[in-house]
């Protein structure tokens, strides 16, 4: 009776304070304090100077900001036009032609960015425009760039693992390794679509050019994939080499851009601020919703609602496969309103004990998470990737929504793969050297 109370009391306090406009990490940080004072003898607010201090001083979450920075430095250089110059000519020969740029653009700048709506917009601005002026239909430019915007969650460095890595105290290291075959996997899902509409509308299959190209010309055209590939090579290779943790790799990766984009001539005073103060302003509001998060968790162990929800989940008796669909059901309706790092840190403390409970690796249930919160970057109302792109493509909301259920079903249909064939996310976690 008494848990029935506090969740209805902390439900009502989180949807106070964000409906009221409160920032989430200062929401989650209120709610917290209130349900502590109203069912907790533990004074609030030594609780949470000891969990926002021990939330703020994590080693692992050095890396954080250090991806995020790379990232902006990247989305500041012709890192984009590159891309596009060096993949088309290798895709303008197969059903869907340059309408794979999205994809596979996508997943090599996922492999350097960390973030999904970076991910989106890097690539978005420099496909919608080109894909549209050689007449492919909208709602598959729009629509396949919404769903593989997502894989800069799934392919790594991800942000959004590192923050499920300090939240779950598991290795980043091998959350980086286990997103590797499934971001792969989903990028196929997501061509294969592509594939198979090619070759229901071949007269919607315009090449970018009618002059055959060579191998050796296109070999040419792809020097400009160069400088991306070495980073990628660097960051990665570092890590699952056993030579670098997840913080030293990041570090790698700032030093890397910073010298791409000095090589291109893109690095000035200016673009070094921007990309400094962008990073910073993202890594505040990440750290405060993590600190607020932090002491939310701290809170409800207190009153004991996690062994309570525990409890109740038990007592429905849900197999391994229930339990799973049930909170892919969670999540995806979740989504709908909260962004993803808000999600992660404001489910963790909760459900993971459920989650060992059901004998489900935290590794596998990592990459999962990522999948359902994936799904809710392309679903309204906050749906980030939607947002991204109705500001550049100029479309509303609900039809960019629309466009992308064939990418949001696809995704559903990977978790099923993962759940059937759980290999393809513990290989190389279990397999890789030096972790």
């Amino acid at each position: 009776m008494v848990e029935g109370l506090v969740v209805i009391v902390l439900i009502l306090a989180i949807l106070g304070f964000l409906a009221s406009g409160v920032w989430v990490g200062l929401a989650l940080s209120g709610s917290a304090w209130l349900v502590m004072e109203l069912f907790s003898s533990r004074p609030a607010g030594d609780a949470m100077a000891i969990s926002i201090w021990g939330a703020s001083s994590s080693w692992t979450l050095t890396a954080l900001p250090l991806f995020l920075w790379m990232g902006e430095i990247l989305f500041r250089t012709r890192l984009s036009s590159d891309l596009f110059k060096g993949l088309a000519p290798w895709l303008d020969a197969i059903p869907g032609r340059l309408l794979h740029t999205n994809i596979v653009g996508c997943a090599i700048f996922a492999a350097v960015s960390g973030s999904s709506a970076a991910t989106c917009a890097t690539i978005g601005k420099m496909t919608i425009p080109e894909l549209r002026q050689r007449g492919y239909p909208d709602a598959l430019i729009l629509g396949t760039l919404a769903g593989a915007g997502t894989l800069g969650l799934l392919i790594p460095p991800s942000i959004i693992m590192i923050v499920y890595g300090v939240s779950a105290n598991v290795s980043i290291a091998k959350l980086f390794m286990a997103g590797v075959l499934p971001g792969l996997l989903l990028a196929l899902l997501f061509m294969g679509y592509i594939f198979i509409w090619g070759l229901r509308h071949p007269e919607q299959n315009r090449p970018s050019s009618t002059e055959k190209t060579s191998f050796m010309q296109k070999l040419y055209a792809s020097r400009t994939l160069i400088p991306v590939v070495l980073l990628i090579a660097a960051v990665l290779g570092s890590i699952y080499s056993g030579m670098a943790t997840a913080t030293e790799a990041a570090a790698v990766g700032v030093v890397g851009a910073l010298v791409i984009a000095t090589l291109q001539g893109d690095m000035s005073l200016k673009v070094f601020k921007e990309s400094l103060m962008g990073a910073t302003r993202m890594f505040c509001m990440i750290a405060l919703i993590l600190a607020g998060a932090q002491f939310l968790t701290l809170a409800m162990g207190y009153i004991g609602l996690p062994n309570a929800l525990a409890q109740w989940i038990a007592s429905l008796g849900l197999s391994q496969f229930g339990l799973i669909m049930v909170l892919m059901v969670f999540f995806i309706v979740m989504g709908c309103f909260l962004d993803g790092i808000s999600l992660v840190v404001l489910t963790m403390g909760v459900l993971l004990p459920t989650v060992e409970a059901a004998g489900i690796d935290l590794i596998w249930f990592g990459i999962f998470l990522i999948f359902v919160i994936e799904m809710a970057q392309i679903t309204p109302p906050v749906g980030f990737n939607l947002f991204v792109l109705s500001g550049m493509a100029k479309k509303e909301l609900s039809y960019i929504a629309k466009v992308s259920i064939p990418m949001f079903l696809l995704m559903i249909i990977a978790v099923f793969l993962i759940y059937y064939f759980p290999g393809i996310v513990m290989w190389l976690p279990q397999n890789a050297s030096g972790v």
